[in-house]
């Protein structure tokens, strides 16, 4: 059940050297309580699903768990909604193909976004104007403290802007061991934004099928971001900075061909824009660099150690605050 100094080069999309002291991949939730059970409580634990949204500074210490839950189960069916419970470990984007092949809607503009339905609510992943918390019904957890089950309904989970009750204020006292969503079969699908608009302008959105919707959307991401089994990334590095309505004109005033989105704190602005603007797309520092197609996406063109990431962050980071007076903030989460 558990594998000792276990190689984590492959379970990281980035593709950094790490190993894991004990690594477990439990496939039920009485596994993974027995597997808690037994661990001293000192022993630090580490969480991964596919490793599509961390960058591994070295080897993890202790405990390493990769749940392994599987299973797609439809619930509560109606010819108009249904619910949708998800182990924590299956591949995101296999649910996201079983539920639109099935006709319901709700997770098409969410396709080919890597990691498992477990890693999705930690950071409320999301792209082209949704994220999970549209269609999240409740999020099943393991207490680390004493093994015990539990569920958080959606309203629960302090849902923001790529983060969660799970990333922030209670990080690691939970392991989430699957999710349940509500999805529909009709209504108007998102096509309002990004690449989504210009692909569908002048098309009412409830006439549109999630599969239309969903080949869209994988189209436009595979022509600019880079398969990470071919060129490892983490996908979007940065998390898109949101401004004041004031700090938004004084920026415009300045620079006005900057992309930025509506957002209820004033405007969300386009970190790859940024970026690309302060010279940073398709530039390199060492064995790493910033994708030459999509600014936002740092890659590590081979033989990368999580301190040439980490340094190219912090050059770019670095740059975008002396050229707008922004900071950008990083998305993957640091371990150990």
């Amino acid at each position: 059940m558990i594998e000792h100094d276990a190689d984590l080069s492959g379970a990281n999309t980035l593709a950094l050297p790490a190993r894991a002291r004990r690594l477990a991949r439990p496939t039920d939730v009485a596994a993974l309580g027995e597997l808690l059970a037994g661990r001293d409580p000192g022993e630090p634990l580490y969480v991964l699903g596919e490793g599509s949204n961390v960058v591994l500074r070295g080897d993890l210490p202790g405990l390493t768990v990769i749940p392994a839950f599987d299973g797609i189960d439809y619930l509560d069916e109606s010819a108009d909604q249904v619910r949708v419970r998800v182990g924590a470990g299956v591949v995101w984007d296999r649910l996201v193909a079983d539920t639109v092949a099935r006709g319901w809607g709700g997770l098409e503009n969410l396709s080919l976004i890597p990691g498992t339905a477990g890693a999705a609510p930690f950071q409320n992943i999301g792209a082209y104007g949704v994220e999970l918390a549209d269609c999240l019904e409740s999020v099943d957890t393991v207490a680390v403290a004493d093994g015990r089950a539990g569920r958080f309904r959606a309203d629960q989970c302090e849902f923001d802007y790529r983060d969660s009750l799970f990333k922030s204020r209670r990080r690691g006292e939970f392991i989430i061991t699957g999710i349940t969503l509500r999805l529909h079969r009709h209504g108007a699908r998102r096509v309002d934004y990004g690449g989504l608009a210009e692909r569908f302008a002048g098309q009412d959105p409830r006439t549109l099928a999630p599969a239309t919707v969903r080949a869209a959307v994988i189209e436009l991401r595979q022509s600019k971001l880079p398969d990470p089994a071919v060129l490892p990334n983490a996908g979007s590095f940065f998390k898109n900075p949101v401004v004041s309505a004031a700090e938004l004109a004084r920026l415009k005033a300045d620079y006005p061909k900057l992309v930025s989105f509506p957002h209820p704190d004033g405007a969300k602005l386009a970190a790859g824009w940024l970026i690309e603007d302060a010279g940073w797309k398709g530039r390199r520092l060492g064995p790493v660099g910033m994708h030459r197609d999509q600014a936002l996406v740092l890659v590590n063109q081979g033989g990368a150690r999580a301190d040439d990431v980490l340094a190219l962050a912090a050059a770019v980071r670095e740059d975008v605050l002396a050229r707008f007076g922004v900071t950008l903030e990083q998305e993957p989460v640091a371990l150990p």
